[in-house]
């Protein structure tokens, strides 16, 4: 079954359910997948789908952040909830030594010497971790090993 599937399944189920926060969450990713199949005037490829659920849980990080600063107990409950919703259509997180490896291997197949071929390295490890880890904390790691 594909993801769009999945999400259609889980909109009808919320709506039995009656679970609105569930509810709320899928139309809310079934509305920006649609946004985005017409932005390409094709239809979403099942990574491109994870992509988009990447970029909403991302979202939903950073706005627990700010409720989180400024003490909105109330509206962070909301995005925490919302935020694992959207995490059950992702892969598994990949952790820190996996991350450094998948670097590790790219740095190798690029041949970078130094922290002036860090492009050439995101653009080669970027593909093997999308969904699965922040961009921003793949850059620091790849700093790092490349200084």
């Amino acid at each position: 079954m594909g993801l769009k599937t999945e999400i259609q399944d889980g909109i009808k189920a919320a709506m039995k359910s009656g679970d609105r926060v569930r509810l709320s969450t899928l139309r809310l990713l079934s509305s920006a997948l649609h946004n985005e199949e017409i932005k390409q005037h094709r239809e979403l490829s099942e990574d491109e789908i994870l992509k988009t659920v990447a970029s909403l849980s991302k979202q939903r990080q950073e706005s627990i952040e700010f409720f989180r600063k400024g003490g909105r107990i109330d509206l962070l409950e909301k995005e925490e909830a919302e935020l694992a919703v959207l995490r059950r259509f992702l892969p598994e997180a990949m952790n820190d030594d996996e991350v450094r490896a998948a670097i590790r291997n790219s740095i190798e197949e690029v041949g970078a010497k130094g922290i002036q071929d860090l492009g050439r390295v995101m653009k080669q490890v970027m593909p093997k971790v999308a969904g699965r880890t922040d961009g921003k904390r793949v850059s620091e790691l790849a700093k790092e090993i490349l200084s």
